[in-house]
């Protein structure tokens, strides 16, 4: 399944600055009963973001008009608990194309590069930044260069670079998953298999 494909994304940013933030608590375990990666935006942070009525709570970050982006900012060590891709696929269905954290689990990380959403992380003095400049505009703009693999605030221009793999991100710059990487080589492949030996 192809994705979007991700070169430069300049957008405003939603803060969440609570560490630890683990799958569970992205996506529910009872949301887990879909296969398609469909309908989980809707219950991205569910518990955090509804009264057991099904009400909006106000002072959640999702629920507060104020913030808005396709950047998502999250605190220490996100992603973290247990492996399902359903986290990942609820991040990107909500609309978010980047989450930046100063430490990301390996798995969930590892899920957000499979479906499209870019993991971005920063130190955490860096994201300390991020966080007190939201607070004083949130409309302040973060570009994420993914071919230059830097991350700007553009209000001040202070920047940081940040590691991905070249696999992932060659991947990422094309709008492919593993299966599109595969069928994009698909003539190398029966070249290289004809020329085989036996």
């Amino acid at each position: 399944m192809a994705y979007d494909k991700f070169n430069i994304l300049t957008s405003s940013a939603v803060p969440l600055p609570i560490e630890n933030v683990d799958t569970d608590q992205i996506i529910p375990a009872r949301f887990l009963k879909a296969t398609k990666r469909e309908a989980f935006g809707d219950n991205l942070f569910r518990d955090w973001r509804y009264n057991g009525d099904d009400t909006p709570k106000a002072d959640f970050v999702l629920n507060d008009a104020t913030y808005s982006g396709k950047i998502l900012v999250g605190g220490k060590n996100f992603g973290s608990g247990s492996s399902r891709e359903h986290a990942a696929w609820a991040v990107y269905d909500y609309g978010f194309r980047a989450v930046v954290s100063s430490f990301f689990a390996d798995i969930f990380k590892g899920n957000c590069l499979n479906i499209g959403v870019l993991p971005v992380q920063v130190s955490p003095e860096f994201a300390e930044t991020i966080f007190k400049a939201i607070e004083a505009d949130p409309k302040t703009e973060l570009e994420i260069n993914l071919p230059e693999q830097t991350i700007t605030l553009k209000a001040t221009g202070q920047k940081e670079s940040f590691d991905i793999s070249g696999y992932k991100k060659d991947n990422m710059v094309n709008g492919f998953d593993d299966i599109d990487y595969l069928q994009n080589i698909k003539e190398e492949i029966i070249g290289f298999a004809n020329a085989l030996p036996y």
